[in-house]
């Protein structure tokens, strides 16, 4: 007799371990404050103290990626020395994509 000592799991009992195990995962967040594109040449000529100009404002919304994907827009603030983003909205893949705000 197959499977005659095997018991059948309670329905939804996987679902649940799997939910637990996803909820385990790390997540790297990264910001992304704006972009730049620049020559080669000008980018070797660079040292310290140089200043790269991107094409965001102080204003602007910044990118909020986890695992390099895209998933929010937020807004940069500053909290006891430190900086921290609020999230704003949720991310437009294509917008981000695009190099768009």
């Amino acid at each position: 007799m197959w499977g005659s000592g095997l018991r059948r799991a309670k329905p939804g009992a996987f679902e649940v371990f799997f939910v637990s195990q996803v909820k385990a995962v790390n997540v790297e967040i990264q910001v992304v404050l704006g972009r730049a594109i620049l020559p080669m040449a000008q980018l070797l000529r660079m040292g310290r103290g140089a200043v790269i100009p991107l094409d965001t404002t102080v204003n602007e919304e910044v990118w909020i990626l986890a695992n390099n994907h895209p998933v929010a827009r937020g807004e940069i603030q500053i909290n006891d020395e430190r900086i921290a983003i609020q999230v704003t909205r949720e991310a437009n893949v294509y917008d981000y994509m695009a190099g768009s705000v």
